[in-house]
């Protein structure tokens, strides 16, 4: 059953702190678990909720980004009238690259105008990481009589990655917020997840552009908690909230635990992605393969260890890979080790050479380096 609800994914000035491996690439379309790309869990979050017509607000380096979704056909979303729908940045002049998301929303305000039976909006980053039913959000902001409800999670270790701290009282209403580098000494987050009515979002965007304001969460929703009635609906599943690279690698080895697995990838069905075609992976009779998350089309003759490997990644005999994460293609050359390590795609490590970042910051080669 479909949700009267209108998908709106914001990649406008998205908090990015992963260094290089968002040089060429934009943080929705970093690797992720095996065979993923981080948009794919809010677009398929979506998808199964029953949303049936899903906007992504591209801002910069989406080359990538229009590679990976295409016509959305992997989430069921190539069709007539609804679906998915990539809208670049509009600009006439170089200055109007650097203005908020509600001058984007305005520039392309046909996109809600034009959607007369949805009657709400869901404005989410592709940063956070959950597999959440948004039918529940809206039952929830229904019987609470909010004009927009925020969704959080409750947790001190979900505020690796940069996060908006939350104050909520004890009827669930938002009492304060801070930006991601404030010190509101508070253990809920935001989830970077905001439905409202589109009615109310259209308001907001001409309202806050007539005063010189462009940026949602920051001046149209923060700026008015006083005025507006803004709830907190706690999400109780596992989240990771990946803008940094200490949180990536975090979250990433994560994975490896099996509830978390379970919560994430069946806990409300599958998370969908582009497919690709690979034979299975090779194991030969000299690998050790432990507590490790191997894609398809591996070819592995060392020693993997509490370690992530993509589609393709060579680890030669003698080689060893422990507590690293291997992305699409990479190479781990003859009797060489990787330990706390992040090879980005297409990475090659030649015969003994030894690499070793530490526990919490990983070390990081950048795509297509030969080391």
């Amino acid at each position: 059953m479909n949700l009267p609800i209108l998908g709106v994914i914001n990649l406008i000035h998205e908090v990015d702190e992963m260094g290089a491996l968002t040089h060429s690439r934009c943080l929705a379309t970093v690797p992720f678990g095996g065979r993923y790309r981080l948009i794919d869990f809010i677009l398929s979050s979506m998808v199964k909720s029953g949303i049936p017509k899903v906007a992504v607000f591209a801002h910069t380096r989406y080359r990538s980004l229009m590679d990976h979704i295409g016509s959305g056909t992997s989430w069921d979303l190539h069709r007539k009238g609804s679906g998915l729908f990539i809208l670049p940045p509009s600009m006439e002049d170089q200055t109007d690259f650097g203005r908020g998301d509600l001058f984007h929303f305005y520039r392309n305000r046909d996109y809600f105008t034009r959607s007369s039976p949805f009657e709400y909006v869901i404005v989410a980053r592709s940063h956070v990481v959950c597999n959440i039913d948004f039918s529940a959000v809206l039952a929830e902001h229904r019987q609470s009589g909010a004009d927009i409800t925020v969704v959080c999670h409750r947790g001190q270790d979900r505020a690796i990655g940069l996060a908006r701290k939350v104050k909520i009282d004890d009827g669930g209403r938002v009492l304060e917020m801070q930006d991601h580098y404030g010190r509101l000494n508070s253990d809920i987050v935001s989830m970077e997840m905001y439905l409202m009515s589109r009615d109310l979002l259209l308001d907001l965007v001409e309202s806050s552009l007539a005063r010189g304001q462009d940026h949602l969460v920051r001046h149209a929703i923060m700026s008015n908690l006083g005025r507006l009635n803004v709830r907190a609906h706690l999400h109780e599943g596992w989240s990771g909230i990946i803008n940094n690279l200490a949180g990536y690698y975090r979250y990433s080895l994560d994975l490896l635990r099996p509830e978390v697995w379970r919560e994430l990838f069946y806990r409300h069905g599958p998370i969908y992605t582009k497919v690709k075609d690979e034979p299975p992976t090779r194991y030969h009779s000299c690998a050790d393969v432990r507590h490790s998350l191997v894609a398809n089309g591996c070819d592995i003759e060392g020693v993997v260890h509490n370690s992530i490997l993509f589609r393709g990644v060579k680890v030669h005999k003698g080689a060893v890979v422990r507590n690293s994460i291997v992305m699409q293609n990479g190479i781990i050359g003859e009797g060489g080790s990787l330990v706390n390590c992040i090879l980005d795609k297409e990475v090659e490590i030649r015969p003994q050479q030894h690499l070793q970042g530490a526990e919490g910051m990983p070390f990081l080669a950048v795509k297509r380096k030969v080391i």
